[in-house]
């Protein structure tokens, strides 16, 4: 987590102390878990939730060249998988459209 993210948290906690100090002890209850076990979790959670809004998606950012990477390294993460391939009566014409084409 960079440092404006662990500002934004802090100011939070500071800002929201008490309800903070609710969801701990509702989510204590719930959980049968203490409240020092809980608030790691917490914390883990409100830091993930203000990400987000402090950085901006993939998509907004994004140069076509990490576009072209980011897509080689998905397509190449299907690789892996190594289902057969089709044959090609499996996509001819008639196979796909049998009686219409």
């Amino acid at each position: 987590m960079n440092s404006q993210s662990k500002s934004v948290v802090s100011d939070l906690e500071q800002a929201h102390s008490q309800d903070i100090e609710i969801i701990i002890r509702l989510l204590a209850k719930i959980s049968n878990r203490t409240p020092s076990e809980i608030k790691p979790h917490l914390n883990t959670m409100l830091e993930q939730l203000v990400q987000p809004s402090i950085e901006r998606p993939f998509y907004e950012t994004a140069t076509p060249e990490e576009w072209v990477a980011a897509f080689t390294e998905w397509v190449e993460s299907h690789r892996e998988l190594n289902l057969p391939l089709l044959s090609d009566e499996a996509i001819s014409r008639s196979s796909i459209y049998g009686e219409r084409g």
